[in-house]
């Protein structure tokens, strides 16, 4: 099954749709990197979808208990090499 459709916009800006809920989320890749920087990167996506995980693997092991972690943040950021152009580690 598909999760979702991207749509390039051209000046390095994407739209993605996730075709399950119908909600769209707009990218642009950074202003370090020849973009508009209006919008999360991808690899920002990368980054926040991994913090996203993790908070909700957390929740999901504590369904049954009385704890509850409602509240809970996570702070997510990337660091990137330049040559090539990579995400090298998650802090």
């Amino acid at each position: 099954m598909i999760t979702s459709k991207i749509e390039y916009l051209g000046e390095l800006r994407t739209k993605a749709k996730h075709l399950q809920s119908g909600n769209e989320i707009i990218t642009d890749a950074p202003s370090d990197n020849h973009g508009k920087g209006e919008a999360f990167s991808p690899t920002d996506l990368v980054a926040t979808a991994l913090g996203s995980c993790m908070i909700s693997i957390m929740a999901i092991k504590l369904i049954g208990t009385d704890k509850d972690i409602t509240g809970a943040t996570i702070e997510s950021t990337k660091v990137m090499y330049s040559e090539p152009r990579r995400i090298v580690k998650f802090t």
